[in-house]
């Protein structure tokens, strides 16, 4: 039954009694029908279960008739019936009855509503309420609050009030928990119940509540309020349990009871309350004995068997147990322990240790009512000790360090609003002696303590408390962490000086302690209101002075007492002996930079120190030794003066190790440290330095002092090692903390001394391996003859310097010589033909080593001598440096007189080369025989006849042989007046001897002669016989040289006698002729050096003989004398043994090198001598052709210098010193970079090194460069350059894009506008970019750095409309990704080809478009089913989840709320049998939330209507409230059968269609995107074709043709050819100006007027140049700020032109016409071509701001050919108007008033303006050939992309016929054919291309390619 009750105004509340869901349900019902209805609300008390009996309760309680025709709905107009009637009438809803659902409500009602709070708002509040403030983690602050807790709790204990924290991090005994167990005075259930409730404060006095702290009463007053009354607002213990974990368990026995009441809070059960729709604030408490853990059953939660155990013996406890604690919190107070535990025992240190705090300098301890507190904390681990720690025992707390360094303190107090008490202390922390003691945060240190800058003397800031305020401020005695109270007035430092020195407010800490009358959060983190109540104007403070309040001045109390502290406990430094102010430049802070006084000696803790003592330092890194110099204090000081820092400034010792000097603060000094030990570190140091070098030769071949070496002898390998004088190995210079690391290098060099100079061969240098030591591999490449010296020198690793603050590095010399090796070959001389069988002759032989020098034959080789035919044979062969083989003869058979030729072998066994061959013709010997045929002994011829002999004459070896005069005689005996036959043999050797008859006269018988044959020899000397009778020689000429003996040899013969005699003509020097003077050495002598080489002095006779009669005292004769010639050291000496005078000690005095002529005299002779005098050696560099090194040069950042930097080694007195290979090298900062890189240079021959043209990149501001070079281990004088370094105004840095940040970007839509500039070094916007170089990249995800993947998306700038906003670039109508995710954005400048300048990545999110379809997540196989029985064969979808997409396949809608209403339709209209659902029903409803639908279990009914065989529609709709544009349905077709074998058959073949289905859409998807490819491709082809084509006509009209083939190579050609001809156009000599422009750091700046225009035609260059030289040097700005900007750079020497200030009306029309011209027509005929000047200017860059400057500094000077066209010019326009300025190209000038003549009009030759005239401009050939060569380039790239593109398309129309492309097409076609048959038997439409069948399967994302849109692409 219903009850009801009119107008009932019963305010629902929370029911905790039980669920919703009983049979009476209370529902409110307001009748709105009609207008005179009762307007109040009826109570209805229901408990029907259907409908209508609801509805005739309603009737019933309207007294509404049954028939009357209404409907009842919800507050949203949602009609209740049937279906939904147990749904919507719950308890408490409010429900209207009307006259149909759209009727409008007549009157207003009203709806009741119940609003519990959330669970979230117990669980959460932790979360909300503890924050991180300061750095600071918030944990131990929620520690505190159940500290607080438990501190209440045992107040009023009488013994030890002990609180317990346990970590419990054991893993064996359950998950973590923490336990916080007091002693206190435990809870009962009630009050436990009453703890649950959220803010139910210790206040509050309600009903039935009994408070946890029942008959509260406030404490009485105590120090400190230390009162424990500080569980305060019913809030913080829940807040604290669950911000630490996700349960608590409040475990708790009264004294007075015998039960333990524990109660259990979970967010888990919240949660399932929630989820059961029960009650979610109720619960229970379990009332148990102790000890009893019977009802821990779950093994997280192990540990609580202990715990509970330890109730045994407690009296009473409570114990607050979390667990769930959260992983961070545990790491945390794992790794910071010390950490929190000191926080917390800073929190409760007045708790601890009682009002006075922790006093450990405090001889007693006062006994008190707060030694009886223990918070202990204890950590347990698994396999660990436990950690624990008493917070009574935590020494460095800050209030503990605050008390502790405190010298003396400052009470006082203050009454706020009645009973508001705040009391106060403030702390003295003195300055001792070298630091402040006020204490430092150990866990947050505001400064650093050890590694303080050398600047933090000075640094003033806020002292010694930095930026911390000075309270700290206590609530009831406990610390509220996040306030803290900056200062008051009385306490804050004064604005004017007051009695004690400012800093001194700097050394105070203080404390405020407050009663509970003063407001906290109820975290207790902050005070709300404390800070404003002490600062308001009535709050008076009064001093606490012995525990009483005096009323006094505050601030003046104070300021007394901060006086005397001063002056008491403040132990500072006193200053002595003052020098002098100075300014200090090593500061980079100009403020810091002056004044700063110099002092003498400090007196310092007792001790003083004075100039020149040793020290050490401490606390520097790294430590210092040294001498002092000076001390300095910051401020205008004149005297002595105490002060608490300053600086000192020491020398290094040992200097000669580190010569530098460093300034530290004076605390840094080591005041322990005695002289002495200085001393011996110093002499320790001296001694680390390296010594001496120790050589090893690890693998043989040593080399040993002045050792003779073979030719190509190993020499090494060296092992090396440096040591000091401990002996000790060392690899790096001592003390390379000081300035860095400074290794030493070995370097090895090997020196050839030759007659010409020193030659290096071998240079190497080693360094130190670390593991390997300095080593120097085998040498075999020293082969040249001579003397050498191995020289080992340790230099520095940076400068290659061999010496070390003026001490030279060890060193060793080897010194050797190179000799010839063992011969290895030889060659055979020029030998002296003819050689004759029998006649010795030699053979020279040259032996060479294997390096082909010269050298001797060893002993034991004996040559072997070879030739065919032949008989060789020797006499002996002479092994010294002339290898002779002597006597060599040769025996043999010759062909006849003429000799015959020969191999002669000649070998020397042992050679490499052994054996040589030369070619002799061997001629036959002198004549030994003669041969005569006949050869009978006994001849008969007849008288009267003549008898013929055939001689021969033979030699030895019985050949022909043949000489001059060789007659053969043959003399017949025996008879009386025979004839004499001869004949001559010289030709042939042989011949026909006969002659007259032989005739015996009276011969009776046969007459026997004798025929002697023969060869007669004779020689008769010239000589005068006369003189030979009277036994006088012929004359012998004496020669002329006294060694040229002669040996004359007298020889007689006659047929009877032969006589022989000898004598020697030995030649003597005639009388003195001459002297000569020879230079021993080279001839070569330096300035201020004496010649090394003596002069020898030698008297000869007139034929150049030595006089050797001379003695000693001839030297008194000798003179010399030249220009120049310095004489102080001039030294003659006699030389008995050589007869010779020597001459040492030439010097010259200090001039010009050159050749000096020096004249020897000696009696009247003379001889003169010529040496070389050079200059003396380097002593400093000299950079040549540079301006001013005093003033800086100003470059721009990155920039090259103006001209090359090329120095020059002088000597001392500034000759050029030609001393070749000294190292050159630049030092420089390390902020300061060049290019090319610092490297060595070497100087020339000349002395002279050119180091380039570098460039400078570095900081803005002045830097300098160091030149170091050194010679002979002295170090030269450097020039040091200076640079202001400006920055580079077109050098980009950074892009900057600018976009709306705010925006969505909604998948395939487009991007807002992104404009992008580009940062140069001086922070502007660079302009005149080609907007071709920036690009947007865009990728899918995030990729970390700034790298870039290598799939991205590259998009260019749209175009900059009407010209504006130069300098930004703009992305217009982008468009964004159809995928959604994260994106990265990024924009590049392409500075160059290879640098890319990147912006910051822009991480977008880009989410789903509006939705428009419903979609599966995956496409389901087409359903077959029947209306059998069995509900498989009737299930539709078994589990299908659909999904709201956009238009590019994006899940979107999560926020969408609806139904999705499934409906079957049939695809033919006429078709009226359509199957139902189960349940006989047409539609069914899904729920649909967050973006999808699960359709689940959808079954056709059992005997549902439908045609057998028939395709259905299964369509689903989507229903969504919020969705203004209604959804595409999905549709699933399936088939209906009626019989159930045929459906399992038909459901086969529908899995085989929908298989085919899937290949076929794959095939169709490959061949499409293959066409639509190829589509592109020909397009591609076509458009190159065009744009090659276009290129080509263009040529044309250049003249330049290109043939059909080759066209590449002939383009190449082409190309290099025109750029050959345009660099050498470039390179042509044109006139420039030499003026030095401005920096342009600023693109205000346009630079100085003689850069800004250019003049074609010399003479109107010279002359306009010279009518604008005052002008020239002119800096010309765009605004006033940029001039005086660079007038202040140049401290006004500087003229500059601001365009900004210039009157731009009066300036002339550029385009007017010449004056003499009148409306476009001559007013008379002008001579001479007169133009104005301004128009045969053109101008690079900046024309229209060009156009004003030349416009106002010009005007209308008109340019004219020569003085009398001028002046005919003139006379004629002055006649109709003013004439301006006339110039000639004569260079004449007539001024506007008419004045011309004399010097000041008459401009002076080109070379005579210095440089300051108008460049000329590019040929234009230049510029033609420039357009050539950019055509040329641009068709050579259109011929390589058109051979491209077709070969791309070649290669893609090939594979489409390859076979496996046809494989595919023809398995498309089968696979077709399938299908149309499968869907034949299915009785299905067939599918076509383009059928939905298809269409779903298209509509699916199928890859994961993060590839834009063809759209985005193009």
């Amino acid at each position: 039954m219903a009850a009801v009750a009119g107008g009932s105004t019963r305010a629902p509340g929370p029911s905790l009694s039980g669920p919703h869901g009983s049979r009476d349900r209370t529902v409110f019902l307001f009748d709105r029908r009609r207008e005179q209805g009762d307007p109040k609300e009826k109570v209805l008390s229901c408990d029907e279960e259907t409908y209508r009996g609801f509805r005739s309760a309603v009737c019933q309680a309207f007294c509404i008739s049954s028939e009357d025709n209404f409907v009842i709905t919800t507050t949203n107009r949602k009609e209740v019936t049937d279906d939904n009637f147990s749904e919507i009438v719950q308890e408490g809803v409010t429900l209207y009855l009307l006259q149909s659902v759209d009727q409008t409500l007549l009157s207003a009602t009203k709806e009741r509503i119940d609003f519990l709070p959330h669970y979230d708002t117990l669980i959460k509040s932790g979360m909300y309420e503890y924050y991180a403030s300061e750095g600071q983690n918030p944990l131990p602050f929620a520690f505190a609050e159940l500290i607080d807790n438990s501190l209440s709790a045992t107040s009023r204990n009488t013994g030890i009030r002990s609180i317990q924290i346990k970590l419990l991090f054991d893993e064996s005994q359950g998950k973590p928990a923490v336990a916080v167990i007091d002693n206190g005075r435990g809870m009962t259930s009630k009050q436990l119940n009453n703890w649950a409730v959220y803010r139910l404060s210790k206040f509050t006095r309600q009903g039935d509540f009994e408070s946890d702290h029942s008959g509260y009463v406030r404490p009485p007053p105590v120090p400190r309020s230390l009162n424990s009354d500080i569980s305060y607002f019913g809030v913080g213990g829940k807040q604290a349990v669950f911000f630490i974990g996700q349960s608590a368990r409040m475990i708790s026995k009264p004294a007075d009871s015998h039960d333990v009441h524990e109660l259990f809070l979970s967010k888990e059960d919240f949660e399932k309350k929630e989820k059961n729709k029960e009650a979610i604030y109720s619960g229970y408490i379990r009332n148990r004995k102790p000890s009893d853990s019977a009802h821990i059953t779950s093994d997280d939660e192990r540990f609580l068997h202990n715990l509970i155990m330890e109730e045994r013996d407690k009296k009473s406890f409570t114990a607050v147990v979390v667990t769930g604690v959260q992983p961070d919190h545990m790491q945390y107070l794992k790794n910071y322990f010390n950490l929190w535990t000191r926080q917390l025992a800073h929190i409760y240190h007045y708790y601890i240790h009682g009002p006075k705090g922790n006093e450990t300098n405090a001889t007693m301890k006062e006994a008190g009512p707060f030694n009886n507190i223990d918070i202990e904390i204890l950590m347990f681990e698994k396999g660990k000790v436990p950690r624990m720690v008493n917070l009574r025992e935590i020494k460095d707390d800050m209030q503990t360090l605050y008390i502790n360094s405190a010298a003396d303190s400052f009470e006082f107090k203050s009454h706020v609003e009645g009973e508001g008490i705040v009391e106060g202390i403030i702390r003295y922390h003195p300055f001792l002696y070298d630091k402040e003691t006020y204490p430092d945060d150990p866990c947050f240190p505001s400064r650093l303590k050890d590694d303080d800058d050398d600047d933090d003397c000075f640094v003033v800031e806020k002292g010694a408390r930095g930026k911390r305020p000075i309270f700290e401020c206590f609530w009831n005695g406990r610390l509220i962490p996040y306030t803290s109270v900056e200062d008051f007035d009385w306490c804050a430092p004064p604005k004017k000086r007051g009695l004690a020195p400012i800093e001194c407010y700097n050394r105070i800490s203080g404390a405020l302690f407050t009663n509970d009358k003063f407001q906290v959060s109820t975290n207790k983190l902050t005070f709300m209101d404390l800070e404003l109540k002490l600062k308001e104007k009535n709050t008076l403070f009064t001093r606490v002075f012995n525990g009483q309040e005096q009323r006094m001045k505050i601030d003046r109390e104070f300021a007394l007492w901060l006086k005397d502290c001063h002056e008491k406990y403040d132990k500072q430094i006193k200053f002595t002996l003052f020098k002098e102010i100075i300014t200090r430049t090593d500061l980079t802070s100009k403020r810091m930079q002056s004044p700063w006084a110099t002092y003498s000696a400090i007196e310092w803790d007792g001790k003083t120190y004075r100039t020149g003592q040793l020290v050490k330092t401490i606390k520097t890194l790294p430590i210092f030794y040294g001498s002092i110099l000076k001390f300095f204090l910051y401020g205008d000081h004149d005297g002595d003066v105490y002060a608490t820092g300053g600086e000192v400034q020491l020398a290094l010792e040992p200097q000669a190790l580190y010569d530098e000097i460093k300034i530290i603060p004076i605390s840094k000094l080591d005041r322990a440290m005695s002289e002495k030990v200085v001393k011996k570190y110093i002499e320790d140091e001296m001694a680390r330095l390296p010594d001496r070098l120790s050589v090893t030769w690890p693998e043989g071949d040593e080399l040993l002092p002045n050792e003779i070496k073979l030719a190509g002898t190993p020499i090494g390998a060296l092992r090396i090692e440096i040591l000091n004088k401990k002996g000790e190995a060392m690899q790096k210079l001592p003390g390379t903390s000081h300035g860095g690391s400074k290794k030493l290098l070995v370097e090895l060099k090997v020196i050839l001394h030759s007659p010409v100079g020193n030659k290096e061969i071998i240079s190497h240098i080693s360094q130190h391996g670390g593991k390997w030591p300095y080593w120097f591999k085998k040498m075999e490449n020293i082969h040249k003859l001579g003397s050498y010296t191995l020289k080992l020198q340790v230099v520095l690793n940076e400068s290659n310097a061999d010496t070390y603050a003026g001490r030279p590095l060890p060193s060793k010399m080897f010194k050797f010589n190179i000799v010839e090796g063992k011969p290895e070959k030889f060659s055979v001389s020029l030998l002296d033909p003819p050689f004759r069988v029998g006649v010795p002759f030699n053979i020279p032989l040259d032996l060479q080593d294997e390096f082909g020098h010269p050298t001797q034959l060893a002993t034991d080789i004996e040559p072997i001598l070879e030739a065919s035919g032949l008989t060789l044979q020797y006499e002996e062969i002479s092994k010294g440096t002339n290898c002779i083989i002597k006597g060599v003869t040769a025996k043999g058979h010759v062909n006849n007189y003429l000799g015959k030729n020969f191999n002669l072998k000649v070998i020397l066994p042992g050679l490499k080369e052994d054996s040589q061959i030369l070619k002799i013709r061997l001629l036959p010997g002198p004549p030994r025989q003669l041969k005569v045929k006949p050869d009978s002994e006994i001849l008969k011829i007849e008288n009267g006849t003549s008898f013929p002999f055939q001689v021969e004459v033979l030699d030895e070896a019985g050949n022909i042989t043949a000489q001059p005069k060789l007659i053969v005689h043959c003399k017949f005996v025996g008879a009386p007046n025979l004839p004499v036959y001869a004949v001559d043999c010289s030709n042939a050797g042989t011949n026909i001897l006969t002659g007259p008859v032989l005739h015996v006269q009276n011969i009776k018988k046969d007459q026997m002669l004798k025929a002697r044959i023969e060869i007669p020899v004779n020689w008769t000397p010239r000589i005068n016989r006369e003189q030979m009778i009277q036994g006088l020689l012929p004359d012998v000429k004496v020669p002329t040289s006294v060694k040229d003996v002669r040996y004359c040899l007298i020889t007689f013969h006659d047929d009877h006698v032969s006589l022989e005699s000898a004598f020697t003509v030995r030649p003597l020097p005639d009388e003195p002729k001459h002297i000569k003077c020879k230079l021993k050495g080279p001839n070569t002598l330096q300035m201020g050096e004496e010649l090394q080489s003596e002069i020898d002095v030698m008297v000869t006779d007139q034929y150049g003989n030595q006089i050797q009669t001379l003695s000693a005292s001839c030297i008194n004769s000798l003179g010399v004398s030249g220009n120049g010639l310095d004489k102080s050291n001039l030294k003659t000496t006699w030389q008995e043994s050589t007869q010779t005078m020597a001459v040492k000690g030439i010097r010259f005095y200090p001039g010009p090198p050159g050749s000096k002529e020096l004249c020897f005299a000696w009696r009247e002779f003379s001889d003169f001598l010529r040496v070389n005098l050079t200059s003396g050696p380097p002593v400093k560099l000299h950079l040549m052709d540079w301006p001013e090194l005093g003033e800086p040069i100003a470059i721009i950042n990155g920039r090259e210098l103006q001209k090359p930097l090329i120095v020059q080694l002088c000597d001392q007195w500034e000759n050029p010193s030609p001393e070749p290979n000294v190292k050159i090298s630049l030092v420089k900062a390390s902020n300061l970079k060049i290019i090319p890189s610092s490297q060595q240079h070497k100087t020339d021959e000349n002395g002279r090194a050119n180091l380039g043209v570098i460039s400078i990149h570095a900081p803005r501001g002045e830097h300098t460069l160091q030149l170091k070079a050194s010679y002979n281990r002295n170090t030269l004088d450097c020039p040091i350059i200076k640079f202001n370094v400006l920055p580079d105004p077109e050098k980009p840095v950074c892009l900057n894009v600018k976009y709306d940040k705010n925006a969505s970007f909604a998948a395939g839509s487009t991007f807002p506008d992104f404009m992008v500039s580009v940062i140069s070094e001086d922070s502007n916007i660079i302009k005149n970019i080609n907007p071709g170089r920036i690009s947007m990249k865009m990728w899918e995800g995030q990729s970390s750095g700034n790298r870039v993947p290598a799939n991205v998306t590259t998009l260019g700038c749209s175009k900059v409309k009407d010209g504006k906003d130069e300098g930004f670039f703009y992305f217009r109508d982008k468009m964004v990704p159809e995928r959604v995710g994260t994106y990265s954005i990024q924009f590049a400048f392409a500075i160059d080809k290879t640098n890319i300048l990147s912006s910051e990545q822009i991480i977008i999110e880009v989410v789903a478009n509006d939705p428009v379809q419903l979609l599966p997540e995956s496409l389901p196989a087409t359903p077959v089913v029947s209306n059998v029985r069995t509900v498989a064969s009737r299930t539709l979808i078994k589990d299908l989840c659909l999904h709201i997409k956009d238009e590019y396949n994006n899940r979107t809608g999560n926020d969408l709320v609806g139904k999705i209403v499934a409906a079957i339709k049939s695809s033919s209209e006429e078709d009226t049998e359509i199957p139902v659902f189960q349940g006989k029903v047409k539609t069914i409803e899904f729920p649909f939330n967050r973006g999808s639908a699960e359709i689940v279990n959808l079954v056709l009914a059992e005997n549902s209507p439908g045609r057998d065989s028939t395709e259905y529609i299964l369509e689903f709709e989507a229903d969504l409230p919020a969705l203004a544009k209604p959804l595409e349905p999905y549709r699933l077709s399936f088939m209906f059968y009626n019989d159930f074998k045929k459906q399992q058959r038909m459901a086969t073949l529908t899995r085989e269609r929908d298989e085919l289905s899937k290949s076929i859409a794959v095939y169709r998807n490959m061949f499409d995107t293959t066409e639509q490819l190829i589509t592109e491709m020909k397009y591609q082809v076509q458009e190159a074709e065009t744009r090659q084509s276009h290129l080509k006509n263009e040529l044309k009209k250049h003249q330049i043709d290109i043939p059909q083939t080759s066209i590449l190579q002939y383009v190449d050609s082409f190309i290099k050819q025109k750029m050959l001809e345009q660099e050498g156009v470039k390179k042509s000599p044109r006139r420039a100006c030499t003026l030095s422009n401005y920096p342009r750091d600023n693109q205000d700046i346009l630079g100085k007027i003689a850069h800004l225009a250019q003049i074609e035609d010399d003479k109107a260059a010279k002359v306009i140049s010279w009518h604008m030289a005052s002008d020239m040097d002119c800096v010309v700005t765009l605004t006033t700020a940029a001039a005086r900007r660079i007038f202040d750079e140049t401290q006004g020497r500087q003229q500059v032109l601001p365009l900004d200030s210039v009157y731009k009306k009066t300036l002339p029309d550029w385009n007017r016409t010449l004056p003499h011209l009148r409306n476009g027509r001559n007013h008379f005929r002008p001579i001479g071509n007169p133009v104005f000047a301004r128009d045969l200017l053109t101008f690079p860059e900046n024309v229209e701001h060009c156009q004003i400057v030349f416009g106002m500094l010009l005007g209308d000077t008109i340019i004219i050919d020569n003085l009398d066209a001028a002046n005919h010019y003139r006379k004629e326009v002055v006649k109709i108007t003013h004439c301006p300025t006339l110039l000639t190209r004569e260079g004449d000038r007539i001024r506007s008033n008419g004045k011309f003549g004399g010097l000041q009009n008459k401009a002076p030759p080109m070379d005579k303006l210095r440089g300051m005239v108008f460049g000329a401009p590019m040929p234009k050939l230049y510029s033609t050939l420039s357009g050539q060569i950019d055509l040329l380039q641009q068709y050579r790239t259109a011929v390589v992309k058109l051979h491209s593109v077709n070969q791309d398309l070649h290669l893609h129309l090939e594979s489409l016929n390859t076979p496996e492309m046809q494989k595919r097409k023809q398995e498309l076609a089968e696979q077709e054919k399938s299908l149309k048959l499968i869907e034949e038997k299915l009785g299905m439409t067939p599918s076509g291309k383009g059928t939905e069948s298809l269409l779903p399967l298209e509509a699916l994302d199928m890859s994961d390619s993060p590839t834009p849109p063809k759209r985005m692409r193009r």
